[in-house]
């Protein structure tokens, strides 16, 4: 790498390290789960008020700004109708309880911000806006323009990407700041359905657990009848009136496509229930079902287990549990490899449990897999090995992002996995979710290099 690019990009980062932290909680700042669609507000209040934010902060830093019907929107410097682009979300999984303090007021700890977003993705949308500004403060030459693309609702349904894609041309590469380093070149494909109990409840009242589709859930609750119920590890009991009681169970919640180390709050609201005989004869066969579901997070409790070789194997969490019409509901979120699809996982559901529960499928994307060879990919390898000094390898990943949704992308950063982090630092879609600034900064030269060198590429 050449020396003076280095020392201008750091200096860059050094100057402007104050600023970006303080974009950043601007948008933290704005409660972006996604709301009730209202009349150009497709998504709801909360993503628009953030995706206005978004692009006022790239008009400040002196860049074009568009909205796109306040489906996504792009920050863009140089013209040209072929262009390159970064994408990232401001969209965020609800916060969940637990938190030490306000998830919309960031906050720093020892040299980590602290709120709901602030990796994923608010974080790394500021970072993409900066580089944009480095290229253009830099009068670096764009053989290419580049966009820096701001989605509205990449956690719950992607509606924002395809928005686009109907509507614009497709940019001939792009990156998604959303993932791990140094390069994601493959993703497991996705799948979420619903298990629907047969029968209708019995001694339980009501069930509730888990808030959105992608997320191991970290609180569950159930309203149940009986004569006594005992309080237990990890579920706390409130007698509500004579013969009524309010189970609240906790576990530790996190990212769908990493269920490692987490624990499910259903799960655990499940067992009490059970271990107890609190459920009625039909209610506690679906409960068991669920607690196949919920013990194993590899799919071996369900029997829907699978590797390839390619990618990491399978997973499936049980998301959300509720009631509808009178029947339990329970969800699933499953990341699977090559050797298998959604409706085979569903269709091994209805044959070990149809006599129990229905099965449906809400959504199903096929893995996506990127060759190494492509000099895009080694252009955006290099530059964090270059940035870094590491000799780091790409991977594949369970987690879903937008790079499966256009024709040419991969994913980028700025997460790491690999590095240790202190106990306070809560993960993406978790409680306390938390982000390291110096990795923060680090990332910011990573994509302003991979920037630079790209211009350099025919497509």
């Amino acid at each position: 790498m050449d020396i003076q690019l280095r020392q201008d990009i750091d200096r860059f980062v050094a100057e402007h390290e104050a600023a970006v932290f303080r974009d950043i909680a601007r948008l933290v700042a704005i409660n972006s789960v996604e709301g009730e669609p209202l009349p150009g507000k497709p998504f709801g209040e909360g993503p628009a008020r953030a995706l206005a934010e978004g692009l006022k902060i790239a008009q400040e830093l002196g860049l074009d700004a568009v909205n796109c019907d306040n489906y996504i929107g792009y920050a863009q410097i140089g013209e040209g109708e072929d262009y390159l682009a970064t994408i990232t979300h401001l969209d965020v999984v609800p916060v969940g309880e637990g938190w030490k303090e306000d998830p919309f007021t960031m906050r720093e700890r020892e040299g980590w911000i602290i709120g709901r977003g602030v990796m994923d993705d608010k974080g790394p949308s500021v970072l993409c806006l900066y580089a944009l500004k480095y290229l253009k403060d830099q009068k670096i030459p764009l053989r290419w323009p580049v966009r820096a693309l701001l989605g509205a609702n990449e956690e719950t349904g992607m509606g924002d990407v395809e928005y686009y894609l109907a509507n614009y041309k497709a940019p001939l590469f792009c990156f998604s700041p959303d993932a791990n380093f140094p390069l994601c070149n493959g993703e497991k494909g996705i799948t979420r359905g619903r298990m629907i109990a047969r029968v209708p409840l019995e001694n339980i009242v009501d069930i509730r657990g888990g808030f959105v589709s992608n997320a191991v859930p970290d609180k569950a609750e159930a309203r149940i009848r009986a004569d006594r119920v005992e309080p237990v590890p990890g579920v706390t009991v409130e007698r509500e009136e004579a013969g009524l009681w309010h189970l609240t169970a906790a576990g530790v919640g996190g990212h769908a496509s990493l269920p490692e180390g987490t624990v499910n709050a259903i799960g655990v609201l499940v067992h009490a229930i059970l271990d107890q005989g609190l459920a009625g004869e039909q209610e506690a066969k679906f409960l068991r079902a669920v607690a196949d579901l919920t013990d194993h997070s590899d799919g071996s409790g369900v029997g829907v287990q699978a590797d390839d070789g390619l990618f990491r194997p399978l997973t499936i969490v049980g998301s959300m549990i509720g009631v509808e019409n009178g029947r339990m509901v329970q969800t699933y979120d499953s990341r699977f490899p090559t050797n298998t699809s959604g409706e085979k996982i569903a269709s091994i559901l209805r044959a070990r449990y149809g006599e129990l529960l229905e099965v449906e499928t809400d959504r199903e994307a096929p893995p996506f897999y990127m060759s190494l060879d492509k000099p895009e990919v080694q252009v955006c390898i290099k530059a964090y090995n270059s940035i870094t000094g590491e000799n780091a390898e790409p991977y594949t990943i369970g987690g879903g992002t937008y790079a499966r949704d256009f024709p040419n992308a991969v994913s980028f950063g700025p997460e790491h996995p690999e590095r240790p982090a202190p106990d306070f630092a809560g993960p993406i879609h978790g409680v306390d979710e938390a982000a390291s600034k110096e990795w923060l900064l680090e990332a910011l030269k990573v994509y302003i290099l991979a920037l630079i060198e790209l211009q350099k590429l025919d497509f």
